[in-house]
């Protein structure tokens, strides 16, 4: 499959990555893309399989210097007879990718999901004992995966996440709005916010 077009990473030519029935085709140009989509349509074509064109999107992503930019638009792609539309920001295996190469959108995602998951635990877990509160909030609200993805984001956004899981531990555990978060992480075990999200 066209082994010559894609993104080079490390020295290795990239054009299609693949996650169960996710794809994702790289390109640097506009006629490479297209060359890719036409080649995936064709390859599909011959095992009877079908794109569903309303969940399949484009993204461009501008270089750094403005002195390099190609084009400020594109004409639309097309697969399987369908224009694609042109979007910037997408979520692609729970992560939010965004086409100006920062992570303050997907670093927002995580604060609204740490919220929502501490309130379910509040609410089907309030009165269970304290060492089965810590095993859960350990599961449920430290271990964030996709931590490790992140590389550009704005110290004002990050600041909110360590805001949320502050407040978040003192929601669950029932302790008062100021209380000390060091005695309190001291008291539970359980690990500190700068500790736990080490990027």
């Amino acid at each position: 499959m066209h082994y010559h077009i894609g993104c080079n990473f490390s020295g290795l030519n990239v054009n299609l990555l693949a996650y169960a029935g996710d794809l994702v085709l790289l390109a640097l140009s506009w006629r490479a893309l297209q060359c890719l989509l036409s080649a995936v349509q064709a390859a599909a074509s011959k095992m009877k399989m079908t794109f569903n064109t309303r969940k399949t999107v484009c993204m461009v992503f501008n270089p750094h210097s403005r002195s390099k930019y190609v084009a400020d638009s594109f004409p639309a792609f097309t697969l399987c007879g369908s224009q694609l539309v042109f979007v910037k920001q997408f979520k692609y295996l729970g992560h939010i990718i965004d086409n100006t190469f920062t992570d303050d959108c997907d670093i927002n995602r995580e604060i609204k999901n740490l919220f929502t998951r501490t309130n379910l635990l509040c609410r089907r877990f309030k009165h269970c004992s304290r060492l089965v509160k810590v095993g859960l909030f350990r599961s449920f609200c430290v271990c964030l995966y996709d931590t490790a993805l992140w590389a550009n984001y704005s110290v004002g956004v990050f600041h909110r996440l360590e805001s949320c899981y502050t407040k978040c531990l003192k929601t669950f555990f029932g302790y008062p709005k100021y209380s000390s978060v060091t005695g309190i992480l001291l008291d539970l075990g359980i690990p500190s916010f700068n500790s736990d999200f080490q990027l």
